[in-house]
């Protein structure tokens, strides 16, 4: 079995290390600090994230980087996208050969409009850039914790590499197709998070299903003229880790990116949903990065336009909605 770190301790770093532990595979769970892995070792769950669902034998938190990366075949980076970088830059001088280096992360780096892959091979360098995958889809990181039945794409440059990962993962409740369109994945995994914010304004206030279904639809829109632009493959884009993640993003009530637009849509300010939740919404960020990527490359996505105004400028969810619904009449294919 292949010796598996798993770099972030949060939702879905845990959720996926007790996967990998549960398929027979020695799993390290980095941890921020000491204190933090000795009340997850103690506890034998994750009871901030997880609470109730027990750890399988294999799995160990550990505070220590270098005793973490050491020996490491696979190394899977569930940190914030925000983080990736300097995560990634600390693990380095500690991969003592050629693991197979995962991101599950999902985002676009604010500045660079970088994908995760994208840094991580910029930071492990020629030697292990090869090495570089990604693993997305539709997958609320609860249900994959609990053991129901999931499925989701691994994606890498090289066939090889994308089904090493797909090996790795695929176990009778966690399903995973194999893809060496990883733009396309990356971009699917990254948008979608936008639109679900989108989802959940709409549906705080007080709007209904057809406004709903209106705004997944042509969100999945907006993501494929981004992702065709970079240079995705438009059957991708309708699969697990973009059109399947935005449906459930979109509608699922474990979503936090939705959670965060309901809230706004009731009202609440931006400060203070943040501040109450202990998980990253990661569409907050991205829909910064999304739109000034969009901007720089001519691609015209009035949705994530709208989201930017909303959580960035202050503009009243109500009135983004007009806007969106007010603009000039259009082909649909266009």
């Amino acid at each position: 079995m292949s010796r598996v770190t798993i770099l972030g301790s949060g939702a879905w770093g845990t959720a996926l290390g007790m996967h990998l532990a549960r398929r027979g595979h020695p799993v390290c769970l980095w941890t921020i600090s000491q204190q933090e892995a000795d009340t997850l070792n103690r506890d034998g769950e994750n009871r901030a994230h997880h609470p109730g669902i027990p750890f399988p034998d294999g799995l160990r938190a550990v505070a220590d980087l270098a005793v973490c990366c050491r020996d490491a075949d696979a190394l899977v980076v569930a940190t914030p996208s925000h983080a990736v970088r300097e995560v990634a830059k600390r693990a380095l001088p500690h991969l003592d050969h050629r693991p197979l280096v995962c991101t599950v992360a999902k985002g676009i780096e604010e500045g660079t409009s970088m994908t995760m892959s994208a840094i991580l091979e910029e930071v492990l360098g020629d030697e292990l850039r090869h090495r570089v995958c990604a693993l997305s889809g539709p997958s609320f990181a609860r249900e994959v914790a609990r053991g129901m039945p999931t499925a989701v794409t691994a994606a890498a440059r090289s066939r090889e590499v994308a089904e090493e990962l797909q090996h790795l993962f695929n176990g009778p409740t966690f399903r995973v197709y194999a893809s060496t369109d990883i733009v396309g994945v990356e971009v699917g995994g990254a948008v979608k998070n936008v639109i679900a914010v989108a989802a959940g304004v709409s549906d705080g206030l007080g709007f209904g299903h057809n406004s709903r279904a209106a705004l997944i639809t042509r969100g999945l829109a907006e993501i494929t003229r981004l992702g065709i632009r970079l240079g995705a493959d438009r059957r991708t884009l309708y699969g697990l880790s973009c059109l399947g993640d935005l449906i459930l993003t979109c509608t699922g009530d474990l979503s936090r990116n939705r959670t965060v637009g309901l809230a706004l849509g009731r009202g609440e300010k931006l400060e203070q949903v943040l501040a109450g939740m202990n998980e990253v919404a990661e569409g907050v960020r991205n829909t910064r990065s999304v739109a000034a990527l969009a901007a720089g490359l001519g691609v015209e996505m009035p949705i994530t336009e709208q989201m930017r105004l909303v959580l960035y400028e202050a503009k009243d969810p109500r009135q983004a909605v007009v806007d969106l619904m007010s603009r000039p009449p259009r082909h649909e294919a266009e």
